[in-house]
């Protein structure tokens, strides 16, 4: 053990002393002074204080500073009384001291939240690893980030980041859960600071930012002398590691400035891969809303019966697995009007739209994916929806055909390397599916194989290629992806054994009409952008928080569906000869629904529950 159970009911200022006085019993601070913040400490040249404590507003996981001391100063009055970092004269007249919070924190909190830490179980130092990720730089300073692994029972996430949320000076949440390599790391028992913590079995790695981000920084700043704490060797506070409100003191000022935790933005943690691991993180706020999206998209007033084959949280986990990814292919098209040129029905292209203006407002790389009899008509469509608005740039539009066993792989990886995806995210919105004999149905159950490319080949390669996430929406089990449902659509849908797809998704989205579920991924996309929690996730809690939401949210709108913008569309596509998919009428219409006032009370509501503000 690192020191024995009886300094375990030491108060801080108590074990302060004892390692004063270099108590053999104490290698590190891990597992001590429990119910009390600790704190990294770093010590520069009065002239690089003012960068490094803008490094530190810049990377605020890693380096939640706690305290600056004025020059020279040895004390730290608001952390821990009759403390003195050092007794020294001469160049430490010109020194400043930093405080900054650090993971042991929340080590308390998470034994009595029945989380094991591994580490003090085990009796060792705290694993820490370098990052390939960069903190942002500032001034003189710039490194990449550092973080700490503690394996966490998958069954206890939830508990593990409502714990560390709630306490920001220690980090706070986790900034990555799942695979190391997101992070860079390619060796988990090859910690760089620390010693190996090892996973029991049913462990996920959990990584959050750490406080030896700022040894890094000084490392590559070169300073003249500057000083720091050894890892896992802590300077104990007496902060409670719960305190009513976080405390980050301004630079001018020994006085603390306070800030309110909001309980609504508390991560809730998802599993969005397996292969490789990922985890991410969506506030209880956004969670809740996404969630009434899909009860809005659920609703069924063509009485198909679609409810049967709902599976919650699949919109979710659908825009969570998105909000990750940088490469989206999107396909649509369901030739269901055999007997018409084109065959086309009006459901699938507007829901594909919808995502694609959202994806590419957030960064995305998207390219929409068609059959080849339809690729002269669908770039006309694009075409077209761009010089109406709808669409803000044009969208790169390809084909696929299966010319040989490895045509998928190569579709999908460049020069047929699994390990080098070219997406990361196959989305499939009304498309229509192949069933378990090879042949592709619509609803009548006529088979309408002859006017559909191969394109779930490439739905079904993407499961063996790592890295690669899928989503299917559909409205009636024989779109691509509906393979994850196919039992209930056999079981429950008119001629289910007939036309049930055989192919799966990674998530499976019904609606009761397709175009709904693409509009409602769209607001999911914007719910989990203008979420702090998964933001903060995202950014490995790292760059400045905006100065308030609205300077955030002010362009945002605008990719959202609307009313206006989802009529345009609909008549674009009426213009092009395509047809609502269950009268065939060349109408404005979708699925035999009139688009007022159906589908637009959808879009309505769905725009109602994305924009309701959530009072903080």
């Amino acid at each position: 053990m690192q020191h024995s159970g009886s300094l375990d009911c030491l108060s801080p200022a108590e074990l302060r002393l004892l390692i004063r006085q270099k108590d053999s019993r104490i290698r590190t601070t891990t597992g001590l002074a429990d119910g009390y913040q600790q704190a990294n400490v770093v010590v520069l040249p009065n002239h690089l204080a003012d960068d490094f404590e803008a490094f530190c507003r810049s990377n605020p996981a890693p380096l939640p500073l706690l305290y600056r001391s004025q020059s020279g100063e040895t004390s730290c009055p608001p952390l821990a009384k009759h403390a003195d970092i050092s007794a020294a004269s001469g160049p430490w007249s010109d020194m400043v001291c930093f405080y900054l919070g650090c993971s042991f924190g929340f080590e308390g909190k998470l034994k009595k939240a029945g989380v094991p830490v591994r580490n003090v179980e085990q009796g060792r130092n705290i694993s820490m690893y370098r990052t390939a990720v960069g903190c942002f730089p500032a001034g003189k300073f710039s490194c990449p980030l550092v973080v700490t692994m503690r394996p966490i029972p998958a069954a206890l996430l939830d508990a593990a980041v409502e714990v560390t949320h709630l306490n920001p000076l220690a980090h706070g949440a986790p900034v990555h859960i799942g695979d190391p390599a997101f992070l860079g790391i390619q060796d988990l028992s090859r910690p760089d600071y620390g010693e190996q913590v090892e996973l029991q079995p049913g462990d996920v790695p959990v990584f959050w930012a750490c406080g030896v981000t700022a040894i890094e920084a000084i490392l590559s700043s070169k300073p003249r002398l500057a000083f720091s704490h050894s890892p896992g060797c802590m300077f104990l506070t007496d902060i409670p590691d719960t305190p009513s409100s976080p405390l980050t003191p301004p630079s001018d000022s020994l006085e603390p400035q306070h800030t309110k935790a909001h309980p609504e933005q508390t991560p809730l943690c998802f599993q969005v891969s397996h292969n490789p691991l990922l985890y991410s993180l969506a506030s209880q706020a956004a969670v809740a809303k996404i969630r009434q999206l899909e009860t809005v998209i659920g609703e069924d007033p063509g009485e198909r019966g679609i409810r049967a084959l709902f599976v919650q949280d699949e919109l979710l986990r659908s825009c969570l697995a998105l909000s990750h990814s940088s490469s989206v292919a999107i396909t649509t098209g369901f030739p269901t009007h055999y007997m018409h040129s084109p065959p086309d029905e009006t459901d699938g292209p507007p829901g594909a739209i919808a995502m694609a203006t959202m994806l590419l407002s957030l960064g995305k790389k998207v390219t929409m994916l068609t059959d080849r009899r339809a690729v002269e008509m669908n770039q006309a469509i694009i075409d077209e929806a761009v010089r109406n608005g709808v669409l803000k740039a044009a969208i790169p539009l390809v084909t696929f055909e299966d010319s040989g066993p490895d045509a998928a792989l190569h579709f999908l990886c460049h020069h047929g390397d699994a390990s080098k995806p070219r997406y990361d995210h196959l989305v499939a919105i009304e498309r229509s599916g192949r069933a378990s004999d090879g042949n592709y149905y619509n609803m009548r159950g006529i088979n309408i194989k002859h006017l559909v490319d191969p394109i779930d080949n490439l739905f079904i390669a993407a499961k063996d290629i790592p890295g690669i996430t899928t989503t299917g929406i559909g409205d009636g089990g024989n779109e691509l992806g509906m393979g994850k449902v196919k039992d209930k659509v056999i079981n429950l849908m008119p001629k289910g054994s007939l036309i049930a797809c055989d192919v799966p998704a990674d998530f499976a989205i019904t609606a009761g009409v397709s175009n709904w579920g693409g509009y409602a991924v769209a607001c999911g996309l914007y719910l989990l952008h203008t979420c702090p929690s998964h933001q903060r996730y995202l950014k490995k809690g790292l760059g400045l928080e905006p100065v308030t939401p609205q300077d955030q949210l002010q362009d945002w709108t605008a990719n959202l569906p609307s009313v206006d913008k989802e009529e345009s569309f609909l008549s674009t596509l009426v213009k092009f000869g395509i047809r609502s998919g269950k009268t065939a009428h060349l109408a404005m219409e979708v699925d035999g629904l009139t688009f007022h006032p159906t589908h637009s009370d959808i879009i309505s509501r769905l725009l109602e529950v994305t924009q309701r503000s959530t009072t903080l």
